[in-house]
């Protein structure tokens, strides 16, 4: 029980409710701190995403040739496309069936309703530079580190990312909980609540679906592959996903996974390889995650929107996963600064996004750990071929 009080998706659904019971009965003058509150976070987090980018994304680029040559190339390969798969179908999906499932329901912006009260006072934390220049210098260095050899700014590189993934577990994880909870008391003021959470739990049910038949045919693509069952071999993967779900982390899940692939026949060479560096790089649920929620948001607030945005989108943030660090909540606030960037999403969305993510948090993290053994198996099925060519 102390670990489930403990958790980020409990301190979450709690930040809701007490937000929803605070926009319905607080008194004027503590609605204000509370909106106080959230701007001011709100802006400390804007000032924090770039540099969240550089801590994440370059120490994250510049590791990955270290690890090994034409093998990592494989893999990297085939967790990239796994996640482009997962993002552009979840496009196609979400652009078919989300007016019909999500139909009657709406959400409109915040700032549209007259019934709001400004904070006491607010303060200005304009970034040291915009989303894509962070974006831009990460690929540049993180490209640099890993073809050549620099230990002294190799070192300051993974210094500061440990700086910043110590910001985002002790300064934003934590604080995570209370922001939604000033969205929510602001939603409930304005009058929403009531839309926004059919929406969650709505989003919620189909995502999960989304997720399970996401699995099967990554398992059915990784069986026509090597030539394994693709439901024998998602069922053997089915502790990992369990563990996961309790974990709500790629890494933690590590062992098992790795335990669970080598039942699959897979090697010990190629699976002590592949599954830990997937546990970084394949991250096909999280962006089912979030492709589905900022498409579907975008669907109930009536913004505009194409197949070429969410293209750039869905590319850029397969790239962007591969930075997510292995705490809960991680994949979200690296995405965050492409959700603003080209989505154009206000500070309004990006929380909403976060309360969604959050909440299904342990499905997502279970579906990637879980896809890792189709990863596995594909990767070991090249890695067999020129050894059987030599021995014909």
């Amino acid at each position: 029980m102390e670990k489930i009080f403990n958790s980020l998706l409990f301190k979450v659904f709690c930040g809701i409710a007490l937000g929803i019971l605070l926009g319905n009965y607080a008194p004027d003058w503590l609605y204000r701190i509370l909106v106080t509150f959230k701007s001011l976070f709100a802006n400390f987090l804007n000032f924090s995403i770039p540099l969240i980018m550089i801590g994440l994304i370059m120490p994250s680029i510049g590791d990955l040739e270290k690890n090994a040559g034409k093998l990592l190339a494989i893999t990297v390969v085939i967790a990239y496309g796994f996640t482009l798969f997962s993002g552009f179908s979840t496009y196609f999906v979400g652009d078919t069936l989300f007016n019909s499932l999500l139909e009657n329901e709406q959400i409109g912006t915040l700032e549209d309703h007259s019934r709001s009260l400004p904070p006491y006072f607010t303060i200005d934390m304009p970034p040291i530079f915009d989303v894509m220049t962070a974006l831009l210098l990460s690929f540049i260095v993180g490209i640099g580190l890993s073809v050549r050899e620099a230990p002294v700014l190799t070192n300051v590189v993974k210094e500061f990312g440990d700086i910043v993934k110590w910001l985002i577990t002790k300064a934003i994880i934590p604080v995570l909980p209370y922001y939604i909870m000033t969205i929510f008391a602001e939603i409930t003021f304005s009058g929403q609540v009531a839309s926004v959470m059919v929406v969650f739990f709505k989003l919620i049910i189909i995502l999960f679906i989304m997720h399970i038949v996401l699995l099967l045919l990554q398992y059915i693509f990784a069986g026509l592959i090597s030539g394994k069952n693709p439901i024998k071999s998602l069922g053997t993967m089915l502790p990992a996903y369990a563990t996961a779900l309790g974990t709500q982390s790629s890494a933690a899940t590590i062992p098992v996974t790795l335990r669970q692939s080598l039942k699959l026949g897979i090697s010990q060479r190629i699976a002590g390889f592949v599954i830990p560096l997937c546990a970084t790089i394949h991250l096909s649920g999280s962006t089912m995650k979030i492709t589905a929620c900022a498409l579907a948001l975008m669907m109930l607030q009536g913004t505009p929107y194409d197949f070429s945005m969410f293209a750039g989108f869905i590319m850029m943030l397969g790239i962007i996963m591969v930075a997510a660090p292995g705490v809960p909540g991680g994949a979200i606030m690296a995405a965050l600064g492409v959700l603003h960037s080209m989505l154009g999403f206000d500070e309004n969305q990006q929380a909403l996004m976060v309360a969604l993510y959050i909440a299904m948090d342990s499905f997502g993290t279970a579906c990637n750990v879980t896809g890792d053994g189709a990863v596995a198996l594909i990767v070991d099925k090249i890695a067999k071929r020129p050894q059987t060519a030599d021995e014909d």
